[in-house]
């Protein structure tokens, strides 16, 4: 007697800050692909439940989780959560960031909350949840089919001025610095039942005070005469996603923005 097999389950991909920006773009074309989508927002329900809605009518499982990143506890609760609703997650991506200004030689100084905070939510909670995917792919790994070749991974979104330093930004830059350090270190620890790779934008969206001319000024301050648009950054999230072999690196998206040396954040340049 046969049975009738089972239809494949979709992968399922957890987006932090995907409720808004470029969270929100990443989370859509994870679906336009046909991937399950966990939506994480800390403060912007009704825009991360728009994004369920949108994800729902491109066919495709969402649904909204709410956590504050700066408890630990609440991550913990954040990926059980997700885990306990998607039998199939195969990607996290770490897009959920703090991005305030601070300057050690400015009149907005660092202080220790200020470096603390970024540091929580920046690099301690991506770090977190890297270890409970870590967890979970590896009690997952006996019941994958020894045919399957697809090995899950983690992307935490960094920033193309990590190989352009400047001082502005310094807490949220000494934050992502110890993330893409991080990169390296947790795909040997991981492997090989995680992937941990970077993804670098370069300036993709508008930003604190900048204008939308200075933006549109700023975009252009590129070797290519454009740097990164949310929909690059969403297409490679994708394409390191399935990219089976890559591990331990981090792609720069950015027109090559990284090239060009600056002594200032880019957008004070364009005021």
């Amino acid at each position: 007697m046969s049975s009738n097999p089972q239809p494949q389950e979709n992968k399922a991909v957890l987006v932090t800050g995907a409720a808004k920006r470029l969270g929100r773009e990443i989370a859509l074309e994870f679906a336009c692909q046909g991937w399950d989508v966990a939506v994480h927002y800390s403060q912007s329900e009704s825009e991360a439940q728009a994004t369920v809605a949108q994800i729902h009518r491109l066919g495709c499982k969402a649904i909204a989780f709410k956590a504050d990143l700066a408890s630990e506890a609440q991550v913990n609760s954040l990926f059980a959560a997700v885990a306990a609703k998607f039998n199939n997650l195969q990607c996290l991506i770490n897009n959920a960031s703090i991005f305030e200004y601070d300057r050690a030689s400015s009149d907005a100084p660092l202080s220790s909350k200020t470096l603390q905070d970024h540091m929580q939510v920046n690099l301690a909670a991506p770090i977190l949840l890297s270890r409970l995917m870590f967890d979970y792919q590896k009690g997952q790994s006996k019941k994958v089919s020894e045919r399957d070749l697809s090995i899950p991974s983690v992307i935490q979104l960094l920033d193309q001025k990590l190989i352009n330093l400047n001082p502005d930004y310094l807490s949220y830059t000494l934050s992502k610095a110890a993330l893409l350090t991080s990169v390296e270190m947790l795909a040997v620890d991981f492997a090989p039942h995680l992937r941990v790779i970077g993804l670098a934008p370069g300036i993709t969206l508008t930003s604190g005070d900048q204008t939308d001319a200075g933006f549109t000024k700023a975009h252009q301050m590129t070797p290519l005469g454009k740097s990164s648009t949310p929909s690059d950054i969403a297409k490679a999230a994708v394409f390191l996603a399935s990219s089976h072999a890559i591990t331990g690196t981090t792609l720069y998206v950015d027109g090559g923005q990284h090239l060009l040396p600056s002594s200032r954040d880019v957008m004070f340049k364009t005021s």
